[in-house]
């Protein structure tokens, strides 16, 4: 878990002005690896008071923007969030609870899969989404793994 001055560091670094929902939105991303924006609003709330959806979203975008934060949608869950963002990593992501876990590149380095035509664009990420059941999941059930959770409730940071 970072400090506020680490977080503090990093907002000044990216060029972004030091504030309470930016601080709070960045530590609660850093704390909890793939969290949904649901959980963070909870996170922020606790942390500063009163703060609305619209401004958590507006922090997030900013984030975004300067790199200290990255999305991610799977197909068929909710848009998640994570700080690791200095590499070309992947994920594998659970069809029935929706967890999600980082997955290093398969070979080598970014963006660690070449494209068979790259249709003219200069390639520089390439992401990959493993699809499977997580440990909890494969133990309590037997059913086959085909077809995607479609609820994308399930948030497991």
């Amino acid at each position: 878990m970072l400090s506020t001055l680490e977080v503090e560091r990093l907002l000044r670094g990216a060029g972004l002005r030091v504030t309470s929902p930016r601080l709070a939105v960045l530590a609660a991303v850093h704390a909890r690896p793939h969290v949904a924006t649901d959980t963070i609003i909870g996170i922020v709330r606790e942390r500063v008071g009163a703060v609305s959806h619209q401004a958590v979203y507006d922090v997030l975008r900013a984030l975004i923007a300067a790199g200290l934060v990255r999305r991610i949608e799977p197909a068929g869950f909710v848009a998640r969030y994570e700080a690791r963002v200095a590499d070309n990593h992947h994920h594998v992501v659970c069809r029935k609870c929706g967890a999600i876990a980082d997955v290093d590149c398969a070979v080598g380095s970014a963006p660690c899969l070449t494209a068979s035509d790259d249709a003219g664009f200069a390639i520089d990420e390439a992401e990959v989404v493993y699809w499977g059941r997580c440990r909890n999941c494969a133990a309590v059930t037997s059913e086959p793994s085909g077809g995607r959770a479609r609820t994308g409730r399930a948030d497991t940071s």
